[in-house]
């Protein structure tokens, strides 16, 4: 990859990784730098990547990183955690993208990560496992699952209203 391909990844790719750690991370500074850190190890093995492939290398990358500083985040800090009641009192009625958000909030990290991708992104079931380290067929099964627990999750009215 030449410096001229990498700078037109970095102009076409930046703010769908962004997005995709965000929707994951849920944290702004940490989804910054998570991307970041994904291009610059891009950068550091650019001679390796072929050009045609970086949105693929670049994904990979920042959903590897993604899942070190969530691993490191989660020796660091101590969760609250808050009963399913509390959460439903507390939502504002008709804001469908909290309810959304909450939803997804639920799935593994593995779940959300293929929903995402195929659902936001587009990617298809053969590159979200090149991205995973999945073969085709867990890509469909593992989102399967997910879509039904999203699901399951969305139509009963308590979580909604």
């Amino acid at each position: 990859m030449t410096e001229r391909e990498y700078n037109e990844c970095v102009t076409t790719y930046a703010d769908n990784v962004y997005r995709f750690i965000l929707k994951n991370l849920r944290h702004e500074e940490d989804a910054r730098d998570v991307v970041q850190t994904a291009f610059e190890k891009m950068w550091r093995h650019r001679e390796d990547v072929d050009a045609q492939k970086s949105k693929s290398y670049l994904f990979t990358v920042a959903y590897h990183q993604m899942i070190d500083h969530i691993r490191k985040v989660k020796r660091i800090q101590l969760r609250e955690e808050f009963s399913d009641e509390v959460r439903i009192q507390n939502q504002p009625a008709n804001n469908l993208k909290q309810v959304l958000e909450e939803a997804l909030g639920r799935l593994s990290e593995t779940q959300r990560s293929l929903v995402l991708l195929k659902d936001y992104e587009g990617y298809s079931y053969e590159e979200i496992g090149q991205i995973m380290n999945l073969n085709p067929s867990q890509v469909k099964v593992y989102l399967h699952r997910a879509r039904v627990q999203l699901k399951e999750y969305l139509v009963k009215m308590e979580n909604v209203i």
